[in-house]
């Protein structure tokens, strides 16, 4: 115990150190507006350099400062959380490995290196989902690589038609890409969505929550889901006035409302952030997809911070309460875990945009900017809808977790007293009240110009009292009675299967790869390919093999054929 406490202080110490000095290098170069690209040539192919290259300026400055805050914070938290389990070492060194290659995907403007870091995030995600070992997680982790492998195909692909421009880093040849090279921004797209969970690529994220709630507060809600997303404001060079953007702006209000819709119908607690998750990258593609890059890196950031204590706090809830996640067995908790309490409705309010938190500078600005932007009619509504529903469901938590009766039969000490879980939550309750604010006034010295009427300006306000409202009084209808939800029973179940999004990917599509795959290997792996391949080729090289030993075992009757073979070949030349 001693050596864990020790190893985990160590993390704290390293990380938080490392997260500072980052945040004073982003304020350097932002001030400075300067730069530095590191560049050194591993080998020379075709006209073409393979480099390995690292980009240091406030964007990638900024961002490691927040990933190693919250991975320090979290490990910190996994020393109480993770104290038990027998194999919290391995669980230590996975996370650190996951950081590790997070950090080699922000500083790589280079699509082979971001190769590495891209591929490390989706193999140690499915090691950390897995880590339970049980038939849940790995469900859940097979269709969460599956899914991933998806965005890997497509960033190969991409660097196979990269090579056509001339390089591999696509903060230069991206402004020089033309309008031609239409399918590398499909696939950096598509790789992008499925990172992001994006629909048809959702279904993974929920499931993903098999993991421990560590793994959550860092992976699902700071790092891994954001890593597409990041990966388009670095190019965002190359979608400017892009075609295929009017598509991105489809596909993730889709998404957001889908995901927030989906939570007012859940009740598994992890379940629950994890769709508010899907809704928050959902606003943050969605107002990447109208052009303003900044405004979704500003919402990035927030979003980690306030995401991730949301997920601590239910992580601290889940362990009290002896690993029941249902919220109907919960209740009355702001009763005996007070600060624990205190630090989720933070996290809530800052999730629901509530003024004053970090959510509210990043979240109302990008509605703002989005209503004033030239969107269609059906992208309003659902930032409409979605907003509403992200309040309704965050009150609906709000009611079963801290306010109502407790149901649990679980006859345990419900205490929030392990300083070990305590100062990371205090620490990022401090963020998402005070980030929000410290990133505006220093990314945005200049505010946007927004030219809004009344009405639509006081939308967003009557937006959060009318989901506030109905997400809470919606929980004081008696159950006794009978129930509304079975009068509209299959508008019901469509609302809350997520569109039967995770059947889809589970049962049909991932079955009928796999079965493809199958088929394919039987027929040319173990089939032709086998035949004339390496069992062919076996059984000619043998024969050619037996007529050359043959040859060479000094017999008589060789040495006669062959001297009549070269008279006759000789006479013929001869009579010739």
């Amino acid at each position: 115990m001693v050596w864990n406490f020790s190893m985990h202080l160590v993390n704290l110490v390293f990380l938080g150190s490392s997260s500072l000095i980052c945040l004073g290098l982003f304020l350097i170069s932002f001030q400075l507006n300067t730069s530095y690209v590191i560049e050194w040539e591993l080998f020379y192919f075709n006209s073409s350099l393979i480099v390995m290259t690292l980009v240091l300026d406030w964007v990638s400055y900024l961002f490691l400062s927040f990933i190693l805050f919250i991975s320090s914070m979290v490990l910190f938290y996994s020393g109480s959380y993770m104290s038990g389990d027998k194999h919290y070492n391995r669980f230590m060194y996975l996370v650190l490995a996951f950081v590790a290659s997070m950090s080699a995907l922000i500083v790589s403007p280079n699509l082979i290196s971001i190769l590495l870091g891209w591929d490390g995030l989706g193999l140690i995600s499915y090691a950390l989902v897995i880590f339970y070992q049980n038939e849940k997680s790995a469900n859940a982790g097979m269709l969460t690589i599956l899914s991933n492998r998806i965005g890997d195909v497509a960033i190969l692909l991409s660097i196979a038609l990269f090579f056509m421009v001339g390089g591999w880093n696509f903060l230069s040849w991206g402004l020089y890409m033309s309008e031609e090279k239409t399918l590398i921004k499909v696939l950096i797209c598509i790789a992008a969505a499925t990172k992001s969970a994006q629909i048809p690529f959702s279904a993974w994220l929920p499931a993903a929550m098999a993991a421990p709630t560590p793994v959550s507060a860092l992976v699902h809600s700071s790092t891994l889901v954001t890593a597409g997303v990041y990966l388009l404001i670095r190019f965002n060079c190359i979608f400017e006035d892009s075609i295929i953007m009017s598509s991105m702006l489809i596909v993730s209000c889709s998404t957001m409302f889908m995901a927030g819709l989906g939570a007012n119908f859940e009740y598994d607690l992890k379940k629950i952030i994890a769709l508010s998750t899907l809704s928050q990258l959902g606003v943050m593609l969605s107002i990447l997809s109208l052009g303003f890059f900044d405004l979704a890196f500003f919402h990035l950031l927030t979003h980690a911070l306030f995401k991730a204590l949301l997920f601590l706090c239910a992580g601290v809830m889940i362990h009290n309460l002896k690993d029941f996640q249902d919220i109907r067995m919960m209740g009355s908790l702001a009763f005996n875990m007070p600060l624990t309490s205190m630090c989720m409705n933070l996290s809530n309010l800052a999730l629901c945009g509530m003024p004053f938190m970090a959510g509210f500078y990043s979240k109302d600005l990008i509605l703002e900017v989005a209503f004033m932007s030239n969107i269609n009619f059906i992208s309003f509504i659902m930032y409409v809808l979605a907003t509403g529903f992200t309040v309704s469901y965050t009150f609906r938590l709000i009611y079963y977790t801290l306010t109502g009766s407790f149901n649990s039969g679980v006859l345990t000490a419900i205490q929030d007293k392990d300083m070990l879980m305590n100062n990371p939550m205090v620490a990022l309750s401090l963020g998402s009240i005070f980030s929000g604010a410290f990133l505006s006034w220093i990314l945005f010295p200049e505010s946007y110009m927004i030219c809004l009427s009344s009405g639509f300006k006081s939308l967003v306000m009557v937006l959060l009292l009318t989901g506030a409202s109905i997400g809470y009084m919606l929980n004081f209808i008696s159950v006794n009675g009978s129930l509304s939800s079975l009068k509209f029973y299959n508008c019901s179940v469509i609302s809350g299967s997520m569109w039967f999004l995770p059947f889809l990917s589970s049962m049909k599509l991932c079955y009928y790869t796999l079965k493809m795959s199958g088929n394919y290997e039987k027929v040319k792996d173990k089939g032709w390919s086998e035949f004339y391949g390496g069992q062919g080729g076996l059984n000619l090289i043998m024969g050619s093999n037996r007529w050359l030993q043959g040859a060479q075992d000094n017999m008589i009757k060789i040495y006669m054929k062959s001297f009549f073979l070269w008279v006759i070949v000789m006479m013929i030349l001869v009579w010739m």
